[in-house]
């Protein structure tokens, strides 16, 4: 197993942290921006942190695309490219993105390992049973009754990743203990140290 060189995670002086992308990929209601707001607090308090939602990149970034294979391979590279710049400039990058495809995200992968850049991957995973009980906007609905066409995981394939640094099962465990997870990655991969509350005085 490859081990990764984290020395240029920290810089040399004062030991600040570098920026990281944290990519969470996952079908429609899996939860990755509950996760990802959940996770953004921790590390809010060691450097600065940005959440870029799949959703709201619809409605800037990435608009006038469709959801053709295409265009969904577009929209992340255009969040890739945006999460770089930020990681670059110490940012801890949060992105929650359906990103379907597996091509795509191993693209984003590569392109942040070139740069020196930090990449998890985490899978936040439901089954289609659940999503679909769930289904909290409709989506599944309308997708299932032939209204919404293109739609991931019901007309359209989702690649789950092969070898994700995490997997969170939304369907089974808590957002406390997903996060808990993903922060000991973090930690794991040299990315993260918490902030310890000092002990109170007797």
């Amino acid at each position: 197993m490859e081990h990764e060189n984290t020395s240029h995670i920290l810089d040399v002086y004062g030991g600040r942290p570098r920026g990281f992308i944290l990519w969470l990929t996952g079908m429609s209601g899996a939860g990755k921006s509950t996760l990802a707001n959940a996770v953004r607090h921790p590390l809010e308090k060691v450097q600065p942190v940005e959440v870029l939602d799949g959703d709201e990149v619809r409605t800037i970034l990435s608009r006038g695309l469709g959801f053709s294979k295409a265009d969904r391979e577009e929209n992340i590279r255009r969040i890739g490219y945006v999460a770089r710049v930020l990681a670059r400039h110490r940012v801890a990058v949060i992105t929650a993105a359906i990103s379907p495809y597996r091509q795509a995200r191993d693209e984003v992968k590569r392109l942040a390992g070139e740069q020196g850049i930090a990449f998890v991957e985490v899978h936040a995973h439901a089954s289609l049973e659940a999503l679909i009980q769930r289904d909290v906007k409709g989506l599944y609905k309308k997708a299932l009754a032939g209204e919404i066409s293109n739609f991931t995981g019901i007309s359209d394939p989702y690649e789950p990743p092969e070898s994700p640094d995490v997997t969170v099962r939304t369907d089974q465990e808590s957002v406390e203990q997903g996060v808990k997870n993903i922060l000991e990655r973090l930690v794991e991969r040299g990315l993260f140290t918490p902030v310890r509350t000092p002990a109170s005085s007797p």
